[in-house]
Protein backbone atom coordinates (compact mmCIF):
# COMPACT_ATOMS: atom_id res chain seq x y z
CA UNK A 1 0.00 0.00 0.00
CA UNK A 2 1.66 3.55 -0.90
CA UNK A 3 1.48 5.92 1.63
CA UNK A 4 -1.06 8.88 1.47
CA UNK A 5 2.04 11.60 1.89
CA UNK A 6 5.10 10.37 0.09
CA UNK A 7 8.33 11.82 1.31
CA UNK A 8 9.60 14.03 -1.04
CA UNK A 9 6.10 16.08 -1.10
CA UNK A 10 6.38 16.55 3.04
CA UNK A 11 10.11 17.72 2.42
CA UNK A 12 9.14 19.93 -0.20
CA UNK A 13 6.18 21.31 2.18
CA UNK A 14 8.40 21.96 4.87
CA UNK A 15 11.21 24.00 2.63
CA UNK A 16 8.71 26.20 1.58
CA UNK A 17 7.51 26.70 5.39
CA UNK A 18 10.99 27.79 5.97
CA UNK A 19 11.26 30.24 3.15
CA UNK A 20 8.76 32.30 4.38
CA UNK A 21 5.41 31.40 2.74
CA UNK A 22 3.76 30.30 5.82
CA UNK A 23 2.07 26.79 6.35
CA UNK A 24 1.60 24.85 3.52
CA UNK A 25 -1.38 22.46 4.20
CA UNK A 26 -2.58 18.87 2.79
CA UNK A 27 -3.54 20.29 -0.45
CA UNK A 28 -0.77 22.81 -1.20
CA UNK A 29 2.24 19.89 -1.40
CA UNK A 30 5.14 22.01 -3.76
CA UNK A 31 5.05 20.99 -7.37
CA UNK A 32 7.10 18.16 -9.56
CA UNK A 33 9.53 18.73 -12.17
CA UNK A 34 7.99 18.72 -15.54
CA UNK A 35 8.02 14.99 -16.31
CA UNK A 36 9.74 14.37 -19.51
CA UNK A 37 11.16 11.39 -22.03
CA UNK A 38 14.36 11.15 -24.12
CA UNK A 39 15.33 12.16 -26.77
CA UNK A 40 15.91 15.65 -25.70
CA UNK A 41 14.21 18.47 -28.46
CA UNK A 42 15.43 21.82 -28.88
CA UNK A 43 13.84 24.04 -30.98
CA UNK A 44 15.44 27.37 -32.17
CA UNK A 45 13.87 30.67 -31.52
CA UNK A 46 14.14 34.03 -31.51
CA UNK A 47 12.87 37.30 -29.52
CA UNK A 48 11.33 39.98 -31.10
CA UNK A 49 13.29 42.09 -28.37
CA UNK A 50 15.83 41.24 -29.78
CA UNK A 51 15.28 44.46 -32.51
CA UNK A 52 13.71 46.76 -29.73
CA UNK A 53 15.16 49.52 -30.83
CA UNK A 54 14.09 49.13 -34.66
CA UNK A 55 10.61 48.19 -33.72
CA UNK A 56 10.32 51.76 -31.17
CA UNK A 57 11.73 53.64 -34.29
CA UNK A 58 9.26 51.88 -36.48
CA UNK A 59 11.21 50.90 -39.20
CA UNK A 60 10.71 46.86 -38.23
CA UNK A 61 7.32 45.46 -37.75
CA UNK A 62 6.16 41.90 -36.88
CA UNK A 63 5.57 40.89 -39.83
CA UNK A 64 9.14 41.75 -40.91
CA UNK A 65 10.23 39.69 -37.38
CA UNK A 66 8.50 36.75 -38.81
CA UNK A 67 10.33 37.06 -42.14
CA UNK A 68 13.37 37.29 -40.62
CA UNK A 69 13.06 33.95 -38.35
CA UNK A 70 12.21 31.87 -41.02
CA UNK A 71 15.09 33.10 -43.26
CA UNK A 72 17.49 32.44 -40.35
CA UNK A 73 16.76 29.06 -39.84
CA UNK A 74 14.21 29.70 -36.64
CA UNK A 75 11.76 27.15 -36.01
CA UNK A 76 9.95 29.34 -33.78
CA UNK A 77 9.48 33.33 -33.45
CA UNK A 78 9.09 35.29 -30.28
CA UNK A 79 6.46 38.07 -30.44
CA UNK A 80 7.01 40.29 -27.62
CA UNK A 81 3.73 42.42 -26.54
CA UNK A 82 5.46 45.69 -26.12
CA UNK A 83 5.66 45.61 -30.55
CA UNK A 84 1.92 44.73 -30.95
CA UNK A 85 -0.26 47.75 -32.22
CA UNK A 86 -2.24 50.23 -29.09
CA UNK A 87 -5.38 49.11 -31.19
CA UNK A 88 -4.78 45.69 -31.30
CA UNK A 89 -7.83 43.78 -32.55
CA UNK A 90 -8.53 40.16 -33.06
CA UNK A 91 -7.65 40.68 -36.99
CA UNK A 92 -4.85 41.58 -36.37
CA UNK A 93 -3.76 38.52 -34.04
CA UNK A 94 -5.26 35.89 -36.93
CA UNK A 95 -3.57 37.99 -39.68
CA UNK A 96 0.01 37.57 -37.60
CA UNK A 97 -0.65 34.11 -37.13
CA UNK A 98 -1.47 33.21 -40.99
CA UNK A 99 1.55 34.93 -41.63
CA UNK A 100 3.54 32.76 -39.51
CA UNK A 101 1.67 30.00 -41.02
CA UNK A 102 2.28 30.76 -44.44
CA UNK A 103 6.06 31.22 -43.55
CA UNK A 104 6.61 27.78 -42.02
CA UNK A 105 7.22 28.82 -38.70
CA UNK A 106 5.32 28.53 -35.55
CA UNK A 107 4.61 31.51 -33.17
CA UNK A 108 6.96 30.25 -29.63
CA UNK A 109 5.47 32.33 -27.37
CA UNK A 110 4.89 36.08 -26.09
CA UNK A 111 6.22 38.31 -23.11
CA UNK A 112 4.19 40.79 -21.07
CA UNK A 113 5.17 43.22 -18.69
CA UNK A 114 3.49 42.76 -15.24
CA UNK A 115 3.42 43.57 -11.65
CA UNK A 116 2.03 40.61 -9.32
CA UNK A 117 3.12 41.97 -5.93
CA UNK A 118 0.65 44.66 -5.45
CA UNK A 119 -1.40 44.66 -2.08
CA UNK A 120 -5.31 43.86 -3.01
CA UNK A 121 -6.98 46.46 -4.88
CA UNK A 122 -7.22 48.40 -8.40
CA UNK A 123 -3.43 48.17 -9.70
CA UNK A 124 -3.49 44.40 -8.88
CA UNK A 125 -6.67 43.74 -10.55
CA UNK A 126 -5.15 45.72 -13.76
CA UNK A 127 -2.16 43.27 -13.63
CA UNK A 128 -4.18 40.12 -13.49
CA UNK A 129 -6.96 41.74 -16.09
CA UNK A 130 -3.51 42.43 -18.43
CA UNK A 131 -2.20 38.79 -18.07
CA UNK A 132 -5.54 37.34 -18.67
CA UNK A 133 -6.25 39.55 -21.65
CA UNK A 134 -2.57 38.26 -23.56
CA UNK A 135 -3.87 34.40 -22.27
CA UNK A 136 -6.71 35.34 -24.91
CA UNK A 137 -4.94 36.78 -27.31
CA UNK A 138 -2.02 33.96 -27.49
CA UNK A 139 -4.80 31.34 -27.78
CA UNK A 140 -5.97 33.92 -30.66
CA UNK A 141 -2.50 33.40 -32.28
CA UNK A 142 -1.91 29.74 -31.47
CA UNK A 143 0.91 30.76 -28.74
CA UNK A 144 1.73 28.25 -26.33
CA UNK A 145 3.78 30.21 -24.29
CA UNK A 146 3.44 33.98 -22.19
CA UNK A 147 7.00 34.88 -20.22
CA UNK A 148 5.56 36.51 -17.18
CA UNK A 149 7.26 39.02 -14.44
CA UNK A 150 6.69 39.00 -10.48
CA UNK A 151 7.65 42.30 -9.69
CA UNK A 152 9.43 43.90 -6.67
CA UNK A 153 8.32 44.27 -3.17
CA UNK A 154 6.20 47.26 -2.44
CA UNK A 155 7.17 49.59 -0.24
CA UNK A 156 6.18 48.47 3.48
CA UNK A 157 5.59 45.11 2.07
CA UNK A 158 7.41 42.66 3.59
CA UNK A 159 9.11 39.39 1.11
CA UNK A 160 7.06 36.65 2.61
CA UNK A 161 4.50 38.65 1.79
CA UNK A 162 5.27 39.89 -1.74
CA UNK A 163 5.68 36.00 -2.80
CA UNK A 164 2.12 35.36 -1.29
CA UNK A 165 0.62 38.08 -2.89
CA UNK A 166 2.95 36.72 -5.87
CA UNK A 167 1.69 32.80 -5.74
CA UNK A 168 -2.08 33.77 -5.56
CA UNK A 169 -1.78 35.99 -8.59
CA UNK A 170 -0.27 33.16 -10.57
CA UNK A 171 -2.68 30.92 -9.91
CA UNK A 172 -5.85 32.76 -10.48
CA UNK A 173 -3.78 33.71 -13.78
CA UNK A 174 -2.66 30.20 -14.46
CA UNK A 175 -6.12 28.71 -13.84
CA UNK A 176 -7.57 30.82 -16.76
CA UNK A 177 -4.84 30.17 -19.07
CA UNK A 178 -5.29 26.56 -17.89
CA UNK A 179 -8.58 26.60 -20.11
CA UNK A 180 -7.00 28.13 -23.06
CA UNK A 181 -4.07 25.42 -23.20
CA UNK A 182 -1.09 28.49 -22.51
CA UNK A 183 1.74 27.90 -20.56
CA UNK A 184 2.30 31.02 -17.96
CA UNK A 185 6.58 30.82 -17.70
CA UNK A 186 7.98 32.91 -14.59
CA UNK A 187 11.08 34.63 -15.39
CA UNK A 188 13.65 35.47 -12.84
CA UNK A 189 13.83 39.03 -13.33
CA UNK A 190 15.30 40.42 -10.49
CA UNK A 191 12.75 42.09 -7.97
CA UNK A 192 11.59 38.98 -6.22
CA UNK A 193 12.91 36.29 -7.63
CA UNK A 194 16.37 37.74 -8.02
CA UNK A 195 17.81 35.47 -5.94
CA UNK A 196 17.16 31.34 -7.33
CA UNK A 197 15.85 30.10 -3.88
CA UNK A 198 12.97 32.78 -4.16
CA UNK A 199 11.97 31.95 -7.94
CA UNK A 200 12.06 28.35 -6.80
CA UNK A 201 9.62 28.95 -3.47
CA UNK A 202 7.41 30.87 -5.31
CA UNK A 203 7.20 28.12 -8.57
CA UNK A 204 6.81 25.23 -6.65
CA UNK A 205 4.18 26.47 -4.13
CA UNK A 206 1.88 27.42 -7.47
CA UNK A 207 -0.79 25.07 -7.97
CA UNK A 208 -1.25 24.74 -11.42
CA UNK A 209 0.43 22.19 -14.16
CA UNK A 210 0.32 25.36 -16.45
CA UNK A 211 2.74 27.26 -14.93
CA UNK A 212 6.63 26.89 -14.66
CA UNK A 213 9.84 29.11 -15.03
CA UNK A 214 10.67 31.38 -18.47
CA UNK A 215 14.61 30.54 -17.88
CA UNK A 216 16.47 33.63 -18.90
CA UNK A 217 20.37 32.51 -18.89
CA UNK A 218 21.66 36.23 -18.08
CA UNK A 219 19.68 37.22 -14.98
CA UNK A 220 21.36 35.38 -12.53
CA UNK A 221 24.46 37.19 -11.20
CA UNK A 222 25.68 35.21 -8.29
CA UNK A 223 28.99 33.83 -8.05
CA UNK A 224 27.81 30.36 -10.15
CA UNK A 225 24.98 31.62 -13.06
CA UNK A 226 25.02 28.30 -14.64
CA UNK A 227 24.30 26.66 -11.19
CA UNK A 228 21.37 28.14 -10.64
CA UNK A 229 20.04 27.73 -14.17
CA UNK A 230 20.37 24.23 -13.50
CA UNK A 231 18.25 24.11 -10.35
CA UNK A 232 15.46 25.94 -12.42
CA UNK A 233 16.14 24.03 -15.71
CA UNK A 234 13.52 21.04 -14.41
CA UNK A 235 10.89 23.75 -14.17
CA UNK A 236 11.30 25.35 -17.29
CA UNK A 237 8.35 25.80 -20.21
CA UNK A 238 10.69 28.36 -22.25
CA UNK A 239 14.31 29.21 -22.60
CA UNK A 240 15.50 33.05 -23.01
CA UNK A 241 19.39 32.40 -24.19
CA UNK A 242 21.54 36.28 -23.76
CA UNK A 243 24.70 36.10 -25.38
CA UNK A 244 26.60 37.31 -22.07
CA UNK A 245 26.49 36.46 -18.19
CA UNK A 246 27.60 38.13 -15.22
CA UNK A 247 28.74 36.68 -12.10
CA UNK A 248 28.05 39.36 -9.00
CA UNK A 249 30.28 42.53 -9.61
CA UNK A 250 32.61 40.77 -12.19
CA UNK A 251 32.77 42.60 -15.88
CA UNK A 252 30.26 40.36 -18.10
CA UNK A 253 31.50 37.66 -20.21
CA UNK A 254 30.55 35.44 -23.37
CA UNK A 255 27.91 32.82 -22.82
CA UNK A 256 28.89 29.43 -22.83
CA UNK A 257 26.44 27.84 -25.04
CA UNK A 258 27.86 24.17 -24.48
CA UNK A 259 27.21 24.30 -20.82
CA UNK A 260 23.86 25.64 -21.57
CA UNK A 261 22.82 22.99 -23.76
CA UNK A 262 24.28 20.75 -21.45
CA UNK A 263 22.21 21.66 -18.24
CA UNK A 264 19.35 21.72 -20.75
CA UNK A 265 19.71 18.41 -21.75
CA UNK A 266 20.59 16.87 -18.18
CA UNK A 267 17.18 18.32 -16.95
CA UNK A 268 15.88 16.92 -20.18
CA UNK A 269 14.46 20.27 -20.99
CA UNK A 270 12.53 20.07 -24.65
CA UNK A 271 11.31 22.97 -26.29
CA UNK A 272 11.92 26.29 -27.37
CA UNK A 273 15.32 28.24 -26.82
CA UNK A 274 14.78 31.78 -28.17
CA UNK A 275 17.67 34.14 -28.63
CA UNK A 276 17.40 37.57 -26.93
CA UNK A 277 19.66 39.69 -27.99
CA UNK A 278 21.01 42.35 -25.83
CA UNK A 279 24.58 43.23 -26.05
CA UNK A 280 25.94 46.34 -27.52
CA UNK A 281 26.89 45.20 -31.14
CA UNK A 282 24.66 45.75 -33.82
CA UNK A 283 21.83 43.27 -33.55
CA UNK A 284 21.74 42.84 -37.72
CA UNK A 285 25.49 41.79 -37.59
CA UNK A 286 25.06 39.75 -34.15
CA UNK A 287 22.11 38.09 -34.22
CA UNK A 288 23.00 35.68 -37.40
CA UNK A 289 26.05 34.63 -36.58
CA UNK A 290 24.46 33.59 -32.45
CA UNK A 291 21.95 31.55 -34.16
CA UNK A 292 24.11 29.75 -36.13
CA UNK A 293 26.44 29.03 -32.84
CA UNK A 294 22.73 28.03 -31.37
CA UNK A 295 22.25 25.56 -34.03
CA UNK A 296 25.84 23.99 -33.94
CA UNK A 297 25.38 24.10 -30.20
CA UNK A 298 21.76 21.89 -30.18
CA UNK A 299 23.30 19.52 -32.76
CA UNK A 300 26.98 18.71 -31.02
Amino acid sequence: MKDALPRRHFLKACSLGIAGLGTIGPAAFAIEPFKRSEPVRLQLSLAAYSFRKFFSAGTLNLFQFVDYCAEHGCVGTELTSYYFPEDLDEAFLLKIRRHAYLRGIAISGTAVRNTFTYPPGAKRDKEIAWVKQWVDHAALMGAPHIRIFTGRAQQGVSMAESKKLCISAIEECGDYASKKGIFLGIENHGGIVAEVQDLLDIVRAVQSPWVGINLDTGNFHSDDPYRDLAACAPYAVNVQVKVEVRRGDAPKEKTDLARIVKLLRDAQYQGYVALEYEAKEDPWQAVPRWLEAMQEAFSA
